[in-house]
């Protein structure tokens, strides 16, 4: 006999059914793999952490010297305070994602085993089994590696999600090695579960120029990379504004890349910027104009590099933020009395009117010092859903006689 409440249970465990699957999907995209990969999202406080590593120049280890430290450190400073360093950060932010941006090891002809000095470079991320991410900087593969070779190890290790190239780049071949794009998903229990709120993208910025007419010149991301991040951010905002619950605006976007874009060169005063300048800012020769796709795209709040170790600055340009991590390694060149330092970026998600996380409500940055007390310094607010930028432009017409 027909019975609607009969009906209605068997329509209701239908439903149930069918947002049990979807959770079960969400945790079958989310798996860790042979290499310990998963699937990066927010947590359940709505938040995302990336923990930027750059400029360790790491080398043989404790065999390796330091430089720039007191003549007190001398005697004991190497590689392993660097590795140190990092432990104690992973300690105490606990990131959800870490970022090596750059100059990870130092070749310079130094390192025979490029692949053993990357596997000590990398192992405070692997041992905190923390999901994480490299790009190559200009030194990285000065031993017996080339840049492919490199990216290719790194992809195998332990908990990275690192790529060679984007999928599908063979057949539209792109530039360099390391270029690639990170979704940060909504958390569970969000109806933005499956959807990317914060997109990160990374970008191999190269080495040293190849062309006639250019002599020790450093490297710039090329057209083909240009194209792909465009691509790739449109593709994103289309994911972003399409069903289920479509979105109107777009999710906000980080650069990460290790030789500093040009546009860095425009600050030089303290008022400009959140940070220091000691050094001047070692970019291309040639604007390839990736920061102009950035400003029309509208999606990037901020691009983060690394390369000139004893900047730490974040200043904003058209909306973006340019932000230096400073140098990470004591291997690597410093300033005495001056600590290494790396940089944290959080993303914070709002509060929708039914209490659920939504979209990205505010991105803040702040940079950690290996000095005694572990200092936290220079906290600041990159980018708020909320802002208003004023016109960068104003005028005043003059009333024209007509004729």
């Amino acid at each position: 006999t027909y019975s609607p409440n009969k009906n209605k249970h068997t329509m209701w465990k239908i439903l149930a059914l069918f947002y049990v699957s979807l959770i079960c999907l969400g945790l079958s995209v989310s798996p860790v793999d042979a290499y310990g990969r998963r699937q990066l999202r927010f947590n359940s406080n709505g938040r995302f952490k990336i923990l930027q590593v750059s400029d360790m120049h790491y080398g043989f280890g404790k065999e390796t010297q330091c430089s720039n430290v007191t003549p007190e450190e001398l005697p004991y400073c190497s590689d392993l305070n660097t590795t140190s360093f990092i432990q104690r950060t992973i300690a105490s932010e606990k990131p959800d994602l870490i970022v090596f941006s750059g100059d990870n090891v130092n070749g310079m002809c130094e390192s025979g085993d490029a692949a053993k000095t990357m596997n000590m470079a990398f192992a405070p991320a692997i041992e905190a089994k923390i999901p994480w991410v490299a790009i190559l900087g200009n030194h990285d593969q000065e031993s017996d590696m080339t840049r492919e070779t490199m990216m290719k190890h790194i992809v195998k290790m332990p908990y990275t999600l690192s790529e060679v190239n984007p999928f599908g780049s063979g057949i539209f071949p792109i530039d360099g090695f390391g270029n690639y794009n990170l979704q940060i998903e909504g958390p569970f229990g969000s109806p933005l579960f499956f959807k990317s709120l914060l997109n990160v993208y990374m970008l191999d910025g190269g080495d040293y120029v190849k062309l006639d007419g250019f002599a020790f010149n450093y490297d710039w991301v090329k057209s083909s990379q240009v194209n792909w991040y465009e691509h790739a951010s449109k593709w994103q905002e289309m994911e972003y504004k399409r069903w289920p619950f479509p979105q109107n605006s777009t999710a906000p976007g980080l650069v990460y890349v290790h030789i500093p874009v040009p546009e860095f060169k425009q600050f030089s005063e303290p008022r400009q910027m959140t940070g220091v300048r000691q050094e001047q800012t070692c970019s291309a020769p040639i604007n390839s104009g990736l920061f102009t796709k950035l400003v029309e795209r509208g999606e990037v709040k901020g691009v983060f590099s690394g390369h000139d170790h004893v900047n730490d600055f974040c200043a904003t340009l058209n909306g973006v933020n340019l932000c230096y991590a400073g140098g990470s390694g004591y291997h690597g060149y410093g300033k005495t009395g001056w600590a290494r330092r790396v940089r944290v970026v959080e993303a914070q998600l709002e509060k929708t009117k039914y209490g659920r996380w939504g979209a990205v409500d505010k991105i803040t940055t702040w940079k950690r010092l290996d000095d005694k007390t572990h200092s936290l310094i220079d906290t600041q607010l990159l980018w708020s859903k909320n802002t208003t930028l004023d016109a960068n432009y104003r005028f005043k017409c003059n009333k024209i006689k007509q004729h």
